[in-house]
């Protein structure tokens, strides 16, 4: 690691003298300027961690050198210093972008733990700053797997409209990754450095629903000894999903569209309201015009909700995008487990480019964790697939057999069958499935090679 590097700025040479003695001891890598001038041009053609800069001094004073740093946008942190400390001083400095401020004269230990304290400010501040990049590379576009040209018109619409605080409604069966492309609104927004928050209305009883939404004040009812925020407020200036709208109980339903004409809320047991700035994202796996019209949603608040509307394929409907999932979760998953599975195999990748997927990514997902970690080679083998999966393409291949009269290939159509329903009902383990064959381990092992079984 490269040394902490200060510059200080001051008019006394007593003053440089003593800190660059007193913080290069402590390691630190000093220079010096002796005027405002000096400081911008050593800035100008340097990089420092932080700027210690008197606040009296002839010429440019440290008040509008700060200023000139500012306009610059140089990053450095930087701590005033001065003889002739005011509180009101202090807080100019402050306000013109000083991190810190310290009276002299003051003892080596104090200028020190300033120092320190800067230091940890921005190995905070450059962590913050690292997580953000990674949550938004997280839920940015390159995370969102596809080729199917109606994701790749989501993914427009969401640039075209994530600045915007209007209200949208995606819709999709469960598993679709509505979730996913809610969060992806909002970090590519300007909300981004706000908090998303998301609540499954289907999840929570009704009667804890409204507390968990709108919060409560202390006394609302037996239990409430303290004020709580609720969601709505912990999402003030930023992206609040409202998963599973459809099952919102329709007195809060009437509530919830206060919320979007008002832009207020009111906590349970309160009497005032709270003016917030909260966007709003409906996702739902019901055909909410057709709940409209049955009476079972309101209709005032379908339209406001439905302003833009998402509405996301299943993955039968997009089922070139299977072959780029499974890479992304085979990977995605050698990594979690510290794994090393490497692909899948032709007729693994067969069954599952014919499997219906009613769960949609989040079953596939699923049955490609479990099959990277029951694989024992380096590549996904039929064995090691769901049994759902397995038993819906075995019933399937039953079709042919009927029609089949050779003994001998009826035979072996059969026993391949059997192995499998073996291997399907011990999990994979094949000294198990022997014994239920009534053969031998390595009888076995001779068969399953035969018919591409590994």
């Amino acid at each position: 690691m490269t040394a902490h590097r200060v510059l200080i700025v001051d008019d006394e040479a007593n003053m440089l003298h003593m800190l660059k003695t007193i913080l290069s001891k402590e390691g630190y890598e000093i220079d010096t300027a002796t005027n405002g001038k000096e400081g911008i041009e050593k800035v100008e053609g340097n990089a420092f961690d932080t700027i210690l800069c008197d606040l009296r001094m002839p010429d440019l004073d440290g008040l509008s050198l700060l200023k000139v740093l500012k306009e610059k946008q140089i990053s450095s942190t930087i701590i005033m210093m001065s003889a002739y400390g005011t509180v009101d001083l202090a807080l100019e400095a402050m306000k013109c972008g000083a991190y810190d401020y310290i009276s002299k004269p003051f003892k080596p230990d104090e200028i020190i733990l300033t120092l320190k304290k800067a230091e940890e400010r921005e190995r905070l501040r450059r962590e913050n700053l690292l997580l953000k990049q990674e949550i938004k590379k997280e839920f940015g576009f390159e995370n969102i797997v596809t080729k199917n040209e109606k994701m790749l018109q989501v993914f427009e619409t969401i640039r075209k409209i994530s600045d915007y605080d209007t209200s949208v409604l995606i819709t999709g069966e469960s598993g679709t990754g509505k979730e996913l492309i809610a969060k992806a609104i909002h970090y590519h927004s300007t909300r981004s450095s706000k908090s998303f928050v998301a609540i499954n209305c289907g999840a929570i009883p009704e009667n804890l629903l409204e507390s968990e939404l709108f919060g409560y004040v202390k006394g609302a009812f037996t239990d409430a000894h303290q004020n709580k925020k609720g969601l709505f407020e912990e999402a003030h200036g930023g992206t609040l999903l409202l998963d599973e709208i459809g099952e919102l109980p329709s007195n809060l339903q009437v509530k919830l569209l206060r919320v979007l004409q008002e832009g207020e809320i009111r906590k349970l047991g309160d009497t005032k309201q709270i003016t917030l700035d909260v966007r709003i994202i409906a996702a739902t796996a019901k055909d909410l015009f057709q709940e409209a019209r049955r009476g079972n949603f309101r209709e005032d608040l379908f339209y406001r909700l439905n302003v833009i509307q998402i509405d996301l394929p299943p993955l039968r409907g997009r089922r070139e995008d299977i072959p780029l999932l499974i890479t992304h979760f085979i990977k995605r998953y050698n990594e979690k487990h510290h794994l090393k599975v490497k692909t899948i195999s032709p007729r693994s990748l067969n069954l599952l480019l014919e499997y219906e997927w009613k769960g949609n990514i989040r079953e596939l997902e699923n049955a490609i964790e479990r099959a990277v970690i029951l694989s024992e080679g380096n590549r996904i083998e039929p064995s090691v697939l769901p049994s759902d999966l397995r038993k819906a393409i075995i019933h399937e291949e039953k079709e042919p057999i009927s029609d089949e009269y050779s003994i001998k290939k009826m035979e072996r159509i059969m026993e391949e069958q059997l192995i499998r329903k073996a291997l399907d009902k011990t999990q994979g383990n094949r000294t198990h499935a022997a014994k239920l064959l009534e053969i031998s381990h390595p009888s076995l092992l001779s068969k399953m090679k035969d018919f591409g079984i590994v």
